[in-house]
């Protein structure tokens, strides 16, 4: 039987790349953008249904929200319009842009790491649920098996590696930095291993390739994987990570996106996610 062991979360940032401006708008458009703003606004005012366009993970987010769409949406003025990304950077990227209402797929740490590196201006709301990492294996039942000169596969981007740094470090693999950066760089191993670095959508099937791996919620589950298949799962005590709605700072439909959120925070949805998920893998924040 494999062993499970619980972690409190060690907090961890990466830096990552800048984003570029975007160019100014004309008189006419700024005057188009405000009919806009005041004509969704007046929408939501009298009742009438307001369409949202929101980014997510495929799961868990957007089954939740496909959950909300076809059950509470309609009762609260809402249509949604739900557009699914397989990567941690285009939700975002997106949003910014304005082809998205909201997006759902990420936790605080990683929002404000991303916002940081290329300016967003978004606001967040509460925790919705957390999707504990784990580490997995195809190859061994203990992480006390792991042989000498073993491939660790971790996720590259900065923020979840970091996160996935601590659970290891928990476990008796590396030992984090007093100070700055925590990334596969600047961690010590403890044993003969090497770190193989790939896109967290990747680590899930690329499993039988390493020894161990640590991999975020979604992608486990994306690979048929859960909690009972795990070594070592994060603690959700005191857990940062979180995930949580996001949108646009000022956004014209700042007030239907809160209904949206007040809809995910609801007893329905969190009841919906412990059916839908009975092993662990999604855990309602409340």
């Amino acid at each position: 039987m494999r062993k499970i062991r619980n972690f409190a979360l060690i907090g961890a940032a990466g830096a990552l790349a800048l984003a570029g401006c975007s160019t100014g708008t004309s008189d006419q458009s700024t005057d188009q953008s405000a009919d806009q703003s005041t004509s969704q606004s007046d929408a939501a005012a009298s009742g009438e249904t307001v369409t949202l366009t929101v980014g997510a993970s495929p799961s868990p987010h957007a089954v939740i929200l496909q959950y909300v769409q076809d059950n509470l949406a309609a009762d609260a003025g809402l249509d949604l319009k739900i557009v699914e990304y397989t990567d941690y950077v285009q939700p975002n990227e997106a949003l910014a842009a304005g082809d998205l209402d909201a997006n759902y797929f990420q936790t605080i740490p990683y929002l404000e790491e991303e916002s940081e590196a290329r300016g967003y201006d978004f606001v967040a709301g509460e925790g919705i649920h957390l999707e504990p990492l784990a580490i997995y294996s195809d190859k061994i039942e203990s992480l006390d098996d792991l042989p000498e000169g073993a491939k660790i596969g971790i996720i590259n981007d900065p923020t979840n590696q970091g996160r996935a740094l601590a659970l290891l470090a928990e476990n008796g693999l590396v030992e984090l930095p007093a100070s700055g950066d925590v990334n596969v760089n600047t961690v010590t191993k403890k044993k003969d291993f090497t770190f193989v670095e790939t896109e967290g959508a990747q680590l899930g099937r690329s499993l039988a390739d390493v020894d161990i791996a640590v991999i975020n919620g979604n992608f486990a589950q994306e690979a048929g994987l859960a909690p009972a298949d795990s070594l070592a799962i994060e603690s959700t005590e005191n857990n940062p990570a979180l995930n949580v709605l996001v949108w646009a700072k000022g956004s014209p439909k700042e007030d239907s996106i809160k209904k949206l959120d007040e809809l995910l925070h609801s007893p329905e949805v969190a009841e919906f996610i412990q059916q839908q998920w009975p092993d662990g893998s999604v855990i309602p924040a409340a």
